[in-house]
């Protein structure tokens, strides 16, 4: 049998209704419209899908996930943060992660039970200002989208994935 390449895959996690708390979700929007993805890249606004992102996360290595999180001891909100699967499970990073980023390091586990797991998984988060009920994100984190957005496609390009500017401007 033929041994198959996985896609790349970028993971926005949100939820709409609460404010910063939809950042992922906005960064893949931004993403789709200012750039120009090859087919070796998938963008998925996995909202708040939980066991549903597990085939999304089986056929995609390396997995990019764009979320919020609270560091224990606090963090300035719109404070950008990186960081590895395997950080988050051997606690080098102080993180208390939202429902959902929980759930995401658990689907993890399970795709791993079935030996499906992605290699390499990413986070690239911010600290939330506001997480109160409200389509509108604070300025302090919607400031932040454009800047992971850059980030996640160099690091993109770094791997050989021809990613191109759509041309569009930030209006």
């Amino acid at each position: 049998m033929e041994h198959k390449t996985k896609k790349a895959g970028i993971l926005g996690i949100g939820n709409l209704l609460l404010s910063d708390e939809s950042f992922g979700v906005h960064v893949v929007e931004f993403m789709e419209e200012h750039y120009t993805f090859p087919r070796s890249v998938t963008l998925m606004d996995g909202g708040t899908a939980g066991i549903y992102m597990a085939p999304f996360l089986e056929e995609h290595d390396p997995i990019f996930v764009v979320d919020v999180l609270k560091l224990d001891g606090g963090a300035n909100p719109g404070e950008l943060y990186t960081f590895t699967a395997e950080d988050a499970r051997n606690g080098s990073m102080q993180i208390r992660m939202s429902p959902h980023q929980l759930g995401i390091l658990e689907i993890l586990d399970i795709c791993k039970l079935r030996d499906i797991q992605p290699e390499c998984v990413e986070f690239y988060c911010v600290v939330p200002k506001s997480l109160d009920t409200g389509l509108e994100m604070t300025a302090t984190v919607s400031a932040q989208i454009a800047k992971v957005s850059d980030l996640l496609v160099k690091r993109l390009q770094s791997m050989g994935h021809d990613i191109f500017s759509s041309g569009k401007t930030n209006a």
